[in-house]
């Protein structure tokens, strides 16, 4: 069943139901106060009967008594113990009551019952007859017409509730519509989507459904990380394929050039070695630099109370060995901080690395504290990156130079990794560079757990 049908059915239903209940409640309230206001009236009459009898007993007949009170549409009678009776008078009108069994009652007794078809109120009243004994005054009295009009309410009542279930229909179908048609207009968005494979938006309206808004805001933001996600897919995928493409067609190409001259010249030969072997690197680095950013969300992260200091001397010290370049490290020997000690490693070889490349004078670390956190600077005197260029250097294969990047070997993930290491670490990067003047890389920890 679709949700507009069952909004429909839900309400009209939960309406009519309602609205039944309350008629229901309305008729049998009615119904018994009516009742009960029709058994008081008749306790009152019998109990005035019989102090009119108790006070004229001794004048006048029993008979004439009954006679100059009995009821316009009823009986009374009185009754004694041996169920004989002074006197049983019936109204015109309710002559067939005279054949109705009758009971003697020790106390009062007022009740609700039917005989033959029409109901009644019956009173027993007990009263001392004028030879010491007790006698009943019974008052049987017709409430046929109470009865008839609490049966015209019930058809007025049930008549209402018919009538208006015609406009809860109506309601309920303008209802399920009004709360329908922002769903509708999603659902058709999300086919245009399907069938166009174009993302779009929900064109949202001000009104006083604040969720069906939320749900469209909601959606709309939803399509708009699809779209921005999409893109980036899409550019990974292309820089990756760029990326990986033209390691490939080198080593293919040096491959042919072994094939077909690679034995008669012993120089060409070790040229296409150092060639293939040097893209293999590039690629491998490449592919490991990939699964590590793949695998972002399981870093096996081990944080630890370090020395930072001597973690970047012996660092700084591997490098300056390797290559051959000034490392200057400045700061107190005694800098701790909270982190973890391999990720850290990989951070400092990142941004190592880049300076090195990018740059052909001494490196300067700096290792300080602020009141909270610990700082790494690395500072270098080397090309610098442009201010336009320096928002997008940890977008995935960004290169602010491609020619430059590929000719020192960059692949444009480096620094992307970077962000990501230190997103796990809890640790922040802030870069500023001048182009041909620098760059400054500060990396800040955490100062303590």
């Amino acid at each position: 069943m679709k949700l507009r049908s069952k909004i429909r059915l839900y309400t009209s239903v939960l309406f009519i139901a309602l609205l039944i209940i309350m008629n229901a409640s309305i008729y049998f309230v009615f119904s018994h106060l009516m009742k009960e206001n029709e058994l008081e009236r008749a306790q009152a009459e019998v109990e005035k009967v019989s102090i009119i009898i108790g006070r004229a007993a001794d004048r006048i007949a029993p008979s004439d008594l009954l006679r100059a009170n009995v009821p316009v549409d009823g009986m009374i009678q009185l009754l004694k113990k041996d169920l004989t009776s002074d006197g049983k008078i019936t109204s015109p009108s309710e002559v067939k009551l005279g054949a109705r069994t009758s009971s003697f009652y020790q106390g009062e007794v007022r009740e609700l019952l039917t005989y033959k078809g029409t109901p009644y109120v019956f009173i027993s009243v007990p009263i001392v007859w004028r030879d010491g004994s007790v006698v009943n005054l019974q008052v049987t009295n017709s409430i046929e017409s109470t009865d008839e009009m609490i049966n015209i309410l019930a058809i007025v009542l049930i008549v209402i509730t018919v009538i208006i279930m015609v406009p809860t229909l109506i309601s309920s179908r303008i209802l399920s519509n009004l709360i329908i048609q922002p769903i509708r207009t999603m659902i058709n968005t999300m086919k245009d989507i399907q069938k166009s494979g174009q993302f779009k938006q929900l064109k949202l309206e001000d009104t006083t459904e604040g969720e069906l808004v939320e749900m469209g805001e909601t959606f709309n933001h939803m399509m708009s990380l699809l779209q921005t996600n999409y893109e980036k897919q899409e550019q990974f995928v292309s820089n990756a394929s760029h990326e990986l493409r033209t390691p490939l067609t080198i080593i293919e190409n040096y491959a042919d050039l072994l094939k077909r001259r690679g034995l008669e010249r012993p120089d060409l030969f070790e040229e296409s070695i150092d060639a293939i072997h040097s893209e293999a690197i590039r690629m491998r680095e490449m592919t490991e630099q990939l699964l590590s950013i793949a695998r972002q969300d399981q870093w096996n992260i081990q944080m630890e109370q370090i020395n930072i200091t001597q973690l970047v001397e012996e660092t700084a010290n591997t490098f300056q060995t390797t290559y051959q370049r000034d490392m200057n490290i400045q700061g107190n020997k005694q800098i701790m901080g909270y982190t973890d000690i391999q990720k850290l490693k990989q951070l400092l070889f990142i941004f190592l690395d880049n300076a090195l490349k990018y740059s052909d004078g001494p490196i300067t670390i700096h290792v300080g504290q602020t009141e909270k956190e610990t700082a790494i600077q690395i500072e270098d005197s080397g090309i610098g990156i442009s201010k336009e260029d320096l928002p997008k250097v940890f977008d995935r294969f960004y290169r602010v130079d491609q020619a430059r990047s590929r000719k020192k070997g960059g692949s444009g993930l480096g620094l992307t990794m970077a962000k990501d290491i230190a997103d796990a670490l809890g640790a922040r990067i802030e870069l500023s560079s001048k182009e041909n003047e620098g760059t400054i890389v500060t990396l800040y920890l955490q100062k303590e757990k």
